[in-house]
């Protein structure tokens, strides 16, 4: 007997995408041609064809559902996000008779038929620093005998400007960077990173924005946030170590970043939203919140070598980390990122920078899942990895899941490292 949260699309129970998810992204088909599309149980609905057939008249202007990004409807706003996903669950519940069941068939097509794009055009993208845990144990590795945070970490969540265009969606090979290193006698070396990492992340993509001058507080935080995606940010530990000082992150960081190809919504993982950890001392006014703005999603990481996938053997598990346990929550990232005045705009990225947990097997990052190589990772292969070779797959999974409530996913980020070109 199917009930109000069932849908005429089949999901297995433990499905990222049941009815009360819906997450938005951009698929091609066999002709190439980019469609607006929700994820629900192993199918994609075709938001684009719905668009086209009419069923969202009066919802929202066609050309938000038709376009071949998301980023027209993330300008749109909180009003029009809220209109379309209750219509999506409308069209989409068992007992909607607003799409004949003759008909229903031509509206889904098989997620494993089609080819993911990028869901959304970012025009700027901003890596935060705001895992307490993550932030202290490199302070551990790379300041040993002195204080692992710096002065203004509490104060302030603490960010830098990445690159844009070089923002990637899931299954795209990233190409081993090649840039200056330190040498053993301290002279620079060239060549390819020999510490490449990865960076257990979620990042939030932004709605209408603001007008340049004026700053967003907490607690219109959620006019401007539409969703989440999983976020893997690529990182060469020798070249950002050698360039990093005295203006932080460069051509270490900038090579590639990689996210999930579905966005999912606030409204979704609603049921998630939970108080984070206590902050000391307390922020400065426009920093506090007056409500939770954590979300308990589990995260992994797996890693697949080379030799793995010859042999047959299954990706390995290597971290199991939280997102709810962030010192800085979204908010108050946005809150800090536009007080300056600084404009954001639809389609922009924000991560959170590498979720860490309080133990070792919690760890966002190779480096220190390895204590920067000296206890390296061994495999089920029987190979060690203080950081990754080429042909290594990494993926990073997320989901929310408590009795009583449904499963929220994410799907899925992966990344094969390519060596390095030139």
């Amino acid at each position: 007997m199917q009930g109000p949260d069932d849908s005429w699309v089949p999901a297995a129970a433990d499905s990222d995408f049941p009815l009360a998810n819906l997450p938005y992204g951009v698929f091609s088909g066999p002709g190439d041609e980019a469609h607006l599309g929700v994820a629900i149980g192993d199918a994609i609905f075709d938001l684009s064809l719905a668009s086209q057939e009419g069923l969202f008249e009066g919802v929202a202007d066609a050309r938000l559902l038709e376009a071949e990004t998301l980023n027209p409807l993330l300008a749109a706003g909180r009003g029009v996000w809220t209109a379309v996903r209750a219509r999506l669950t409308e069209l989409l519940r068992a007992d909607s008779t607003a799409i004949a069941p003759s008909a229903r068939d031509g509206f889904l097509v098989e997620r494993g038929a089609v080819r993911m794009r990028k869901p959304f055009e970012p025009g700027d993208y901003v890596d935060f620093y705001s895992s307490l845990e993550h932030a202290t144990n490199l302070g551990k590795i790379l300041r040993p005998g002195s204080e692992p945070l710096l002065p203004n970490w509490r104060w302030i969540p603490i960010g830098y400007h990445g690159r844009s265009s070089t923002i990637v969606v899931d299954g795209t090979g990233v190409v081993r960077p090649r840039g200056q290193r330190k040498g053993p006698d301290g002279a620079p070396l060239f060549g390819p990173s020999t510490m490449l990492d990865v960076e257990l992340e979620v990042g939030f993509v932004t709605g209408p924005g603001n007008r340049m001058g004026t700053a967003i507080p907490p607690e219109r935080a959620r006019d401007h946030i539409f969703g989440l995606v999983l976020v893997n940010d690529w990182s060469a530990r020798d070249i950002q170590a050698w360039e990093y000082q005295p203006l932080g992150p460069f051509l270490g960081k900038s090579f590639a970043t990689s996210i999930s190809p579905w966005v999912v919504t606030l409204d979704a993982l609603e049921p998630y939203r939970v108080p984070g950890p206590p902050q000391d001392p307390q922020p400065l006014d426009y920093l506090q919140c007056g409500q939770a703005w954590n979300y308990d999603v589990e995260l992994t990481i797996e890693i697949q070598t080379r030799e793995m996938r010859d042999r047959g053997l299954p990706p390995q598990i290597v971290s199991r980390s939280n997102y709810k346990d962030m010192y800085w929550n979204m908010a108050q990232q946005l809150a800090h990122a536009t007080v300056n005045g600084t404009a954001i705009r639809p389609g922009d990225l924000y991560a959170s920078g590498t979720i860490s947990g309080s133990d070792a097997g919690s760890y966002g990052s190779l480096i220190e899942l390895t204590w920067r190589g000296e206890r390296p990772l061994e495999l089920s292969s029987g190979e060690r990895r203080a950081f990754l070779e080429d042909g290594d797959t990494v993926t990073m999974r997320g989901w929310c899941a408590a009795p009583g409530k449904p499963r929220i996913g994410f799907g899925s980020v992966s990344g094969t490292i390519v060596p390095a070109q030139g």
